[in-house]
């Protein structure tokens, strides 16, 4: 997995959490279309860091489940992701728009002629 894959993949995850603290990993793993397995190793290291921290509760089916909480850490470093994954994003974005700007002149001079 590449630096920037690991890092937007680590980025989305604290974003989920921090929306819905309640969420399961088979739950972030659909969300984010990735692995279970690459989720639990992924929270497992935000743990590791004191980026995340989860704690055990009961939930309405009478099961153990976690809840997902953002420490002070946690939501610093999720701001520095969120202008990293911003500033990649419009990048993109204007990578993008230049293509299709330049596929649109194509195509009229193709009409054109």
């Amino acid at each position: 997995m590449s630096r920037t894959s690991n890092e937007d993949t680590r980025y989305r995850i604290m974003r989920l959490i921090e929306e819905y603290p309640e969420i399961t990993q088979r739950e972030l793993a659909d969300k984010l279309g990735v692995s279970a397995g690459g989720v639990n190793y992924c929270l497992k290291a935000l743990v590791d860091k004191g980026l995340v921290k989860a704690k055990n509760f009961k939930n309405s089916n009478n099961k153990a489940g976690y809840l997902y909480l953002l420490t002070p850490a946690g939501l610093t470093e999720k701001t520095f992701l969120t202008r990293r994954f911003l500033a990649r994003k419009l990048e993109e974005y204007e990578a993008l728009r230049d293509e299709v700007e330049s596929l649109q002149a194509e195509i009229a001079e193709e009409d054109g002629a």
